[in-house]
């Protein structure tokens, strides 16, 4: 699905099916240097079961026009301006990374309009190391190999695959080669100076979902400590850890990501 928003063009998967009044509304939020090919499975599952799904790509990733926004504060209040674009009063919001400071900050800025946050592979701060962040910007095939030696785990990067034939790190690889020069740098940058992490997890209310792989390196679940904390204020707090994957859990254990969100989402019955 294709619109108009802040006179540029703005794409948002839908799983497969129109949006229809009066069903939940999902927000599927990607992270850095991808685009919202990355919840395929979860998006066409909640789709498919009762539910309205927004999967955009922000802007200037994937098919959305535009520069890629600079800052995680401008991309949840472009989140915000999404949801009204469409007419959505209330949503639950789900995030992977950058995604889940995005829907973070656009949680703790519409706390009366978001009635669930999944935060997916996340962690504050979510510094980004200087090799990697310079190498967005000089060597973007070298970011790339980077990343993805400490996406995945230890099986996917010997070939080990949820999908038989799929290479998962070369599949991902692509998808970033597929973006726009300078869009990996400016998302890199955006995370690595995000600040207010803690003061936003304070004006949460709605239930919120941690959920983090064992094998994950960049953002390890040992580090959740602290926004656990910080996220006191919220109705509940829910942590889940899976085995067997990385950060990029979505594509190693895409069966455990769903059922995990679908639990947390209450599995509302299908219409």
């Amino acid at each position: 699905m294709n619109l108009n928003l802040s006179d540029d063009t703005c794409y948002c998967y839908t799983g497969g099916r129109p949006l229809q009044p009066g069903r939940p509304t999902a927000v599927f939020i990607h992270g850095a240097g991808h685009d919202h090919s990355v919840w395929t499975l979860q998006t066409r599952y909640f789709a498919s079961h009762g539910w309205n799904v927004i999967a955009p790509d922000l802007p200037g990733h994937g098919r959305s026009a535009g520069p890629a926004l600079e800052s995680i504060e401008a991309l949840a209040d472009w989140i915000l301006a999404l949801l009204a674009r469409l007419g959505c009063e209330q949503a639950m919001l789900v995030g992977h990374s950058m995604g889940s400071l995005i829907a973070l900050e656009a949680a703790a800025r519409a706390p009366d309009r978001i009635t669930r946050l999944a935060l997916v592979g996340s962690v504050f701060p979510m510094p980004v190391a200087p090799p990697l962040l310079e190498a967005t910007l000089s060597a973007r095939e070298r970011a790339h190999g980077m990343i993805n030696q400490w996406s995945y785990a230890p099986q996917s990067q010997l070939g080990a695959s949820s999908v038989p034939g799929v290479n998962l790190t070369a599949l991902n690889q692509r998808l970033m080669q597929r973006q726009a020069p300078g869009v990996l740098h400016r998302d890199m940058s955006a995370c690595n100076a995000y600040a207010a992490g803690f003061e936003s997890a304070a004006k949460v209310r709605c239930p919120t979902l941690l959920l983090s792989a064992d094998l994950d390196r960049m953002t390890p679940p040992k580090a959740l400590g602290p926004l656990v904390q910080a996220l006191g204020n919220a109705a509940q707090v829910h942590r889940v850890v899976l085995s067997g994957a990385g950060h990029a859990m979505m594509a190693e254990v895409p069966g455990a990501v769903l059922d995990a969100l679908w639990n947390f989402a209450g599995a509302q019955p299908s219409s």
